[in-house]
């Protein structure tokens, strides 16, 4: 789920962090450049990891700032294809069902890697749901807010950088085939082995969880790729 990558860069020393460490300065320049930001077809960045080499400072003409060049790793999140990873159902609506990672929000389940048969159909109040008629008595639903397994099946990537951005094409693109917002970085995960889908459906609301799948359900359990 996590992996390191190498990135080579310059980083601007402005002359109000020179109080601090010279580390510290770097790595606090890396992360407000990175974190939480989607390199291309890499991942989405989560944070600064170790500085490999840092070249001396050349002060800017006129300006004070320091600039290094530097060679650093940094902390991704890209999960594999064929991945079982844990989210939460944000939403639904009839083009499929949207899971949310709390950092990561832009993961996606089409109809078609449901269990079939399931329906986009009425929950008795009004409101819309998806439904897996497991069989003929028994309706199991996607409930908003249910913890879920899902396995990744595709990745998408959308170059958003600024010259796309100005370009007609990405004006004209404010969503995408599933209804989302064009994001640079997407998921599209699905639900058709055992064990998939809302725990629930496999635990139980009155039986105790089994302690290795409530350690996975949890989260406790995800490593860090530090390879």
């Amino acid at each position: 789920m996590y992996t390191l990558v190498t990135v080579a860069d310059v980083v601007q020393i402005q002359p109000s962090d020179f109080e601090k460490p010279s580390l510290r300065a770097i790595e606090d320049f890396i992360n407000e450049k990175y974190a939480d930001k989607v390199i291309h077809k890499i991942g989405l960045c989560v944070g600064f990891h170790s500085l490999i080499s840092a070249s001396e400072g050349l002060i800017g003409h006129g300006t004070g700032i320091v600039n290094v060049n530097v060679d650093f790793k940094l902390i991704v999140f890209r999960p594999f294809k064929g991945e079982i990873i844990r989210a939460i159902i944000s939403h639904s609506n009839a083009t499929g069902i949207f899971m949310s990672m709390d950092f990561f929000e832009t993961i996606a389940i089409p109809p078609e890697f449901f269990f079939d048969p399931s329906k986009w159909q009425d929950d008795g109040s009004g409101n819309k749901i998806w439904v897996w008629n497991s069989d003929e008595n028994t309706e199991l639903y996607f409930d908003k807010a249910e913890k879920c397994l899902i396995r990744v099946e595709q990745e998408h990537w959308k170059d958003l950088s600024p010259d796309m951005k100005g370009s007609a094409n990405f004006e004209s693109m404010e969503r995408d085939s599933h209804g989302m917002r064009v994001s640079p970085y997407k998921i599209l995960g699905s639900m058709l082995m055992s064990g998939l889908g809302p725990d629930l459906w496999w635990i139980g609301e009155d039986t105790a969880p089994d302690p290795i799948a409530s350690r996975i359900v949890n989260g406790e359990d995800e490593d860090v790729d530090m390879a």
